[in-house]
């Protein structure tokens, strides 16, 4: 039932971005009939493949090829907005100009528009170049720990995030040969039964110290429970759900707390009194939070560490200041105000179009 009242909602948002952009912009053309009726039919396939990579992203029934061209629609539609936006700013400014002659205001709203149908080109170009780039290694220097840390967050297997990419990020992590590899949320992202054979190429990540997880926001989407199971069931990870353990050939806590999503849905809601109760309080503290801003639920405990995910470093601009509205921290390595670290990792997979703008997908590696 959530899934189809999620449908509904994409789809009247995607429908009213797409009529506005005709309403307001490809009306207000000042270019033959012809071209404006090849710019409706456009958006119009457009909106149709926005329908399609919905329904193809609950279903996965169709080739990645296709799904790839569905999934940059997407993409598109953002830059409709956008391009919304800007149209009805340079209509204000146009309307406010005094003394200008017709053929004047002709040619400032003709250049106006080849302008942004410039940009928003090179905008979708560029952003589906870097979205479709090998994730950066990004090396952290800490300062905390005389081990080394491999962080992955936002994996979202699903979709275009399939078992090559994910064995060759296994391949990668294992080339910075880690004491430890923490996966802090967001690994799976659709039903488990339909990519158990991309999720078990994590078995083969060699670790030290072992890999531990927690969960994200996007388990909470696809049977929390079902993917518990199965990863406790067929996978060497170690599920951190309000836990802790403690590592003593490395004199560290690890403790790992389920996503404040937890609230909303009822279930698996994290609990932090619950997580830290056994730690070895003589070691420093490692928490996994998926999210940033889950420093707002940590109470009185204070570790020296925190790692997140969930934000994707904002994944494409201008979006990122959406996303700071709600999350304390983007990206990056921070100190939080009573000293201790947190790094937000900007993920190594994306969610939704393959597009990047302003972020780098990433492999923290933590020394």
């Amino acid at each position: 039932m959530k899934i189809y009242i999620l449908f509904i909602i994409l789809l009247i948002l995607f429908a009213s971005i797409h009529l506005l952009y005709h309403r307001r912009v490809i009306k207000n053309l000042l270019i033959s009939e012809t071209v404006k009726r090849i710019f409706t039919a456009f958006i119009i396939i457009n909106f149709i493949c926005n329908i399609l990579y919905v329904v193809d992203r609950y279903s996965d029934i169709l080739p990645n090829g296709l799904y790839y061209l569905f999934s940059m629609s997407i993409g598109v539609t953002f830059v409709l907005l956008l391009y919304i936006i800007v149209h009805e700013i340079l209509h204000l400014f146009h309307r406010s100009i005094k003394g200008v002659d017709a053929s004047k205001r002709r040619f400032i709203k003709q250049s106006g528009d080849g302008a942004l149908m410039a940009l928003s080109t090179a905008y979708i170009s560029i952003g589906a170049y870097e979205g479709s780039k090998e994730p950066i290694i990004k090396v952290v220097k800490a300062k905390l720990f005389d081990f080394s840390i491999v962080q992955i967050s936002d994996l979202h297997i699903g979709g275009l995030i399939d078992r090559d990419f994910v064995k060759h990020s296994v391949s990668t992590i294992n080339s910075l040969t880690p004491d430890i590899v923490f996966i802090t949320g967001d690994l799976i992202d659709t039903d488990i039964d339909s990519i158990t054979d991309a999720v078990l190429e994590l078995n083969n990540i060699v670790s030290k110290h072992g890999v531990y997880m927690i969960l994200g926001n996007h388990e909470y989407f696809h049977n929390p429970m079902k993917i518990i199971d199965f990863l406790r069931r067929e996978t060497h990870m170690e599920i951190l759900l309000n836990d802790s353990i403690t590592i003593e050939e490395l004199k560290v806590n690890i403790v790992g707390v389920t996503d404040i999503f937890g609230y909303r849905a009822g279930l698996l809601q994290p609990d932090a009194l619950k997580a830290f109760r056994d730690i070895d309080r003589k070691y420093p503290t490692i928490l996994l939070a998926h999210q940033p801003k889950y420093i707002e639920y940590l109470g009185s405990f204070q570790p020296e560490l925190i790692l997140s995910g969930h934000t994707h470093g904002g994944q494409i601009w201008p979006f990122d200041h959406l996303v700071r509205l709600q999350q304390p921290y983007l990206k990056g390595l921070h100190t939080l105000p009573y000293g201790g670290k947190i790094y937000v990792n900007s993920g190594i997979g994306f969610w939704g179009p393959p597009m990047r703008l302003g972020s780098e997908a990433e492999i923290s590696y933590i020394v």
